[in-house]
């Protein structure tokens, strides 16, 4: 089989809850699990030396900063996530602005360079955000799920009136590397209540597993260079069952001749013109 796999890790710590306005003690506390259960990725990753992509609000690489660094030090990737995990398509224009601007300082600063990559919080970006991430120099979004196995440019200012076609904006020079809610732990896994809504979760993480295996498996056989992404929270995925079920996922992907790599690593190969995703089923 053959294909590429971009391991993702939303490092959202407390600042997930302080967008659900979840406050409390408790609800607080589970977010500094996120802040525990990184080491443990970090090590089972090294030991099959695989190098991934951590997605950091400003708010946990200022909560945090030895782990952030931890992560970089390691050799991976870690790209933009907002401040507070703010919903930015429920910002005004000069709040997304500044938000934009205050986690890329506090990135560049963290890890000495600037970041490439961003991924909106909650996955939701207005039809201004794109133009305003590539104003900052990046090259590459992840919070769209226009395709599944194919990075594309994604465009701006879209427009989508009511009873009228839309009106799609120019594209641009950001590269999409889409995501998808099936391949995200959370909606799985987790389990919330509060004013942000309910969500059960609590599957086995082999249901999760077994599903992000046969769209693995699904991509190998019938596209060309396909190019997966999976997105993991380690406050969500870092508990001891769910950790034995990810090395068990890992090693059978790595068995079968699967490619890991990092979105920034993704983009710039699209960016001088390498193919991926070309559907050529049998």
């Amino acid at each position: 089989m053959s294909g590429n796999i971009c391991l993702t890790f939303d490092f959202d710590a407390i600042s997930l809850w302080l967008q659900k306005d979840m406050t409390s003690m408790s609800s607080i506390s589970r977010g500094e699990f996120g802040a525990e259960a990184v080491p443990r990725f970090l090590h089972t990753l090294k030991k099959r030396n695989l190098k991934s992509t951590w997605f950091i609000p400003g708010h946990t690489m200022e909560t945090y900063p030895k782990i952030c660094l931890d992560i970089h030090d390691d050799g991976h990737e870690i790209g933009l996530h907002g401040y507070d995990h703010e919903n930015f398509n429920l910002l005004d224009e000069q709040e997304e602005l500044d938000i934009l601007d205050r986690s890329f300082h506090v990135a560049s600063a963290l890890i000495g360079k600037s970041p490439k990559g961003f991924r909106s919080p909650s996955w939701d970006v207005s039809s201004r955000t794109i133009k305003n991430i590539e104003s900052l120099g990046l090259i590459y979004d992840s919070s769209q799920m226009g395709k599944d196995y194919s990075p594309y440019y994604s465009r701006s200012q879209d427009q989508f009136p009511k009873q009228k076609p839309p009106i799609f904006g120019d594209q641009t020079t950001i590269i999409e590397i889409p995501v998808s809610w099936s391949l995200d732990d959370y909606p799985y896994l987790e389990f919330s209540k509060g004013a942000s809504g309910f969500i059960p979760g609590l599957k086995k993480p082999e249901y999760m597993y077994d599903n992000w295996l046969d769209d693995a498996s699904y991509m190998s056989r019938d596209f060309k260079n396909g190019n997966m992404v999976i997105t993991l929270h380690p406050q969500v995925s870092g508990r001891g069952h769910r950790l034995l079920a990810f090395e068990r996922w890992l090693d059978t992907l790595i068995e079968r001749g699967f490619t890991f790599t990092t979105m920034e690593e993704i983009a710039l190969r699209f960016s001088q013109g390498e193919k991926f995703g070309s559907y050529e089923p049998e």
